[in-house]
């Protein structure tokens, strides 16, 4: 089945300066998940948050937080490796990649492709990660359309 083109597929208008400074962010971010190095993670946000395919929302340090210390008490070799970097746009990074563990409560290792979309603010900062168990839809991109398929509050 061939792969969903995301939406966009244009040149991003981010300068090579402000794409490197994003991809270096975005990947601290991830290394330092992987290690669970929480305060570098919560350093590449100016706002912690998360939207998740399930529906939830994490907002804010504390709750990003306990997020992140739950989630590696029940899978605690979580990781991550990164598929695919993209710049769609003056504000969003796409990635696509691999989430892997083994949960405390099967003991059964799992592996999953999930993308992830990363709001930047003008410091090349998160603002948000939003994750999708699919390439998101441009309405997802453009936050008209939550994670789990629902019209966005503020849209």
């Amino acid at each position: 089945m061939p792969r969903k083109q995301t939406p966009d597929d244009h040149q991003p208008t981010v300068d090579a300066e402000r794409r490197a400074r994003r991809e270096a962010v975005v990947v601290e971010h991830m290394q330092s998940e992987n290690v669970q190095a929480w305060d570098r993670t919560m350093a590449t946000f100016s706002h912690a948050r998360y939207e998740l395919p399930d529906g939830r929302v994490i907002d804010g340090r504390d709750d990003v937080m306990r997020y992140w210390i739950e989630g590696r008490t029940i899978v605690p070799d979580q990781r991550n490796e990164l598929i695919e970097l993209r710049h769609l746009d003056e504000t969003h990074v796409l990635i696509n990649f691999w989430l892997r563990g083994t949960p405390t409560t099967t003991g059964r290792p799992f592996e999953v492709a999930l993308w992830a979309l990363y709001d930047f603010d003008d410091d090349d900062l998160m603002t948000n990660e939003r994750v999708y168990v699919d390439v998101p839809t441009a309405d997802q991109i453009a936050g008209r359309v939550t994670p789990d398929g629902r019209t966005a509050p503020s849209a």
